[in-house]
């Protein structure tokens, strides 16, 4: 009964979660995506190893102490007297600690804490990366959903063009080849509804595999409604953009960083040249038989010990210095990483803002284009209904009409997506409707 109970809780609870995860806002595809992709999940592991090797590192701070005990066995068959067998056995409790090692220890504590930083930084830098991915997949979700209407649409015009076709030609005032022709139109508007349908579900599968959602799971986006006036909306000085772009990247942080760690593995290579100072003591007995009774033995043969070792480098085959040099480049390397990444990032944001440009040029001029086709498109058609002109005239203004809506449908959202990809880099958030 009990099972039956929790079953039936288990049921209810899932439904209510896929009820509520039937529209998606973009923030909910973030959210989820969050906690669930797993390329993030790795990056929060590499995090979690990160801060057990800084725990090993501040643990070269203590001593070491173990306890070793050794036992053997001597058979000398041979021995003309005494006995012929021995064992021998020795305990011992032995501990060391590294006073000194060229500052080796000290640096590699503080670089494993950099390193820690630095891989927050990078979990920060995918999750960064996976949000402009999610943005813009979300965006042409939401294109192509309207692009399914603006096909629907353009069916609809034909099937009304192909039934009046048909009376024509059954009053004889228009050939079966025209009408075949205007039937053929219909068919193709038809698939092209059909080929949109396929578009929306691929980019809708695009956004699942980002979310890591199942096969069985389907996803639905809230819809978004943009005017005129957040597609032709001003955008920011584009060195203001460059900036704040800079301020808020991940990898430019990670990156300096990644020089002061370079900078440490210098002096790190560096603790080579210098002595080591290690202290050690122990304390010991044995016990051998044949001989005395194995309590006297213990308790004679104690004995504690106590030393100070100095080990001076001499010669070591260039290791060091080779250590050193490895570590330079890799300073060098870093520096040159930074320089990398802030080139990318202008070339970037640069980049958004010429395709923004466009974008809102090309929808001012699609604009005009769709009324015009419009018109167009309307007055052949109220001609075509009276028999006044040809199938190819007909035919010309409903590609050229769809055509135009194609163009600015295409515009509004290349402008959205730029409009938002340079507020994502300016404030690493964005706000959706």
């Amino acid at each position: 009964m009990n099972k039956i109970i929790v079953s039936t809780g288990v049921l209810l609870l899932s439904t209510l979660i896929g009820s509520a995860q039937e529209q998606w806002s973009y923030n909910d595809c973030v959210e989820y995506a969050k906690s669930h992709n797993i390329s993030l999940q790795q990056s929060r592991l590499n995090e979690e190893s990160s801060q057990y090797s800084l725990e090993a590192a501040n643990a070269k701070w203590h001593p070491t102490l173990n306890f070793a005990t050794t036992h053997g066995f001597t058979n000398t068959p041979f021995k003309e007297d005494g006995a012929k067998n021995a064992y021998t056995s020795s305990y011992g409790l032995n501990a060391g600690w590294t006073v000194w090692n060229g500052g080796e220890r000290e640096n590699t504590i503080k670089k494993q804490k950099l390193q820690t930083t630095i891989d927050a930084l990078n979990t920060d830098d995918i999750f960064r990366t996976l949000e402009t991915e999610i943005l813009s997949v979300y965006i042409n979700i939401l294109y192509a959903k309207e692009a399914i209407g603006i096909n629907e649409e353009a069916a609809k015009v034909s099937l009304a063009q192909a039934e009046r076709a048909k009376q024509l030609m059954e009053a004889g005032r228009l050939s079966r080849v025209d009408y075949a022709q205007i039937q053929s139109q219909y068919e193709q508007d038809k698939y092209a509804v059909v080929s949109a349908w396929g578009t929306y579900d691929s980019r809708r599968m695009e956004l699942k595999k980002l979310l890591e959602l199942g096969i069985t799971q389907d996803i639905n986006l809230v819809a978004v409604e943009w005017n005129e006036e957040d597609v032709l909306s001003p955008v920011p000085p584009i060195e203001e953009s460059y900036q704040m772009a800079l301020d808020t990247d991940a990898r430019i942080k990670a990156s300096e960083l990644e020089i002061e760690t370079s900078e440490l593995d210098v002096k790190i290579a560096k603790s080579g040249y210098y002595p080591s100072v290690n202290l050690s003591a122990g304390v010991g007995t044995s016990y051998a038989a044949p001989g005395e009774s194995f309590g006297n033995q213990i308790k004679w043969g104690l004995n504690e010990s106590v030393g100070l070792t100095v080990n001076v480098p001499i010669l070591d085959n260039k290791a060091t210095k080779t250590a050193v040099a490895q570590a330079r480049v890799q300073k060098l390397n870093a520096e040159l990483e930074q320089e990398s990444r802030r080139n990318e990032i202008a070339q970037t944001v640069e980049g958004w803002y010429i395709d923004l440009r466009a974008a809102q040029a090309r929808y001012i001029a699609g604009q005009e284009q769709v009324n015009s086709s419009a018109l167009s498109d309307e007055l052949i058609n109220e001609q075509f209904k009276l028999g006044l002109v040809n199938t190819v005239e007909l035919l010309t203004a409903h590609n050229t009409l769809l055509q135009a809506k194609y163009e600015l449908l295409q515009a509004k959202y290349m402008a959205m997506l730029g409009q938002k990809m340079i507020e994502y880099y300016r404030t690493a958030s964005v706000t959706m409707p």
